[in-house]
């Protein structure tokens, strides 16, 4: 099978599922395992890889209202690669090429590769995914397999995390310019952590919220998972963010309870790492309840927030 993954999740997902020989092509945003960096890319994008927070957040608006893609197919390595089968996301125009566009062009290539939708909205929706992938490779009891260990996972996290006395209440920060609140199954990670996200709506869409709202809530913990940067990206915007009315006044600045992660790597690429997601932040609002696992890199504690 010649398979060719349109989504950085999807790639984590057949690479997990044992398939990694069988990729032919990736996106231009596929960077994990290290070695799919090597493939064929068979996508473009639009935004420029020095713009500013506030720069991307305005192309992608103005992309959406005329309704342009913010990605495109290159058709001619497409071809080149001769996919068998297509992964693909319905999901978020924001985050990969738009689902009709992959469709009208699986019917221009020769044999017609099957395409696979991936929408997950919840963690157990990302597990069906995956259990989705399993059974369009041939990879079914793989994929059974896999899950049992990713389930197991999250259990143990929601098992320990039933000690806890005392929940912080959470706000995990999508974007800063503006401020997004994360949604989909980013709240849930935190309830199963063992917090209380008290602005994202598990299920629902990340959206833009007002700082005046954040002020109001004043979390006890803040998590920058900002969608596709990682931690020193994130850490260039911080100015941005102290720069906001109120910030020296929340109660996790004034308490140091600010934390930056790998947004790109985990809370927003809907793959296996969700489950890594959950165990990172767990151990960032519990340490002494949730061990971090060797080998993941730990929630960057922010040492200077005025």
């Amino acid at each position: 099978m010649r398979i060719v993954s349109l989504l950085p999740s999807a790639t984590e997902i057949i690479c997990c599922l044992g398939l990694r020989e069988s990729l032919v092509g990736v996106t231009h945003e596929c960077d994990y395992p290290r070695d799919v960096i090597e493939l064929p890319k068979v996508t473009r994008t639009l935004i420029p890889h020095d713009a500013t927070s506030h720069e991307i957040d305005e192309l992608v608006r103005q992309q959406l209202q005329t309704e342009k893609a913010l990605y495109s197919l290159d058709m001619e390595v497409l071809h080149s690669v001769r996919p068998d089968l297509i992964v693909t996301q319905a999901l978020c125009d924001v985050c990969a090429v738009a689902e009709s566009a992959v469709q009208a062009a699986a019917c221009s290539l020769p044999g017609q590769p099957r395409v696979v939708n991936l929408e997950p909205t919840c963690l157990e929706d990302v597990f069906q995914c995956i259990s989705l992938v399993g059974r369009a490779a041939g990879r079914e009891s793989d994929a059974d397999h896999y899950l049992a260990s990713l389930r197991s996972r999250v259990d143990a996290v929601a098992r320990r995390s039933e000690s806890v006395a005392e929940r912080p209440s959470v706000m995990l920060l999508e974007w800063i310019d503006p401020p997004f609140s994360a949604g989909h199954w980013s709240p849930e990670l935190v309830e199963i952590a063992g917090g209380r996200e008290i602005i994202g709506v598990a299920g629902e869409r990340s959206v833009t919220t007002p700082w005046e709202r954040i002020v109001a809530a004043d979390p006890d913990v803040i998590v920058l998972a900002c969608c596709g940067f990682d931690v020193d990206r994130t850490l260039q915007d911080m100015p941005i963010l102290k720069s906001y009315p109120g910030w020296s006044d929340l109660r996790c600045v004034r308490s140091g309870r600010v934390y930056v992660v790998d947004g790109s790597a985990y809370f927003s690429r809907p793959g296996p790492r969700l489950v890594d997601s959950l165990e990172l932040i767990a151990h960032a609002l519990h340490p002494t309840v949730h061990p971090l696992p060797p080998g993941l890199p730990a929630a960057y504690r922010i040492p200077n927030l005025l």
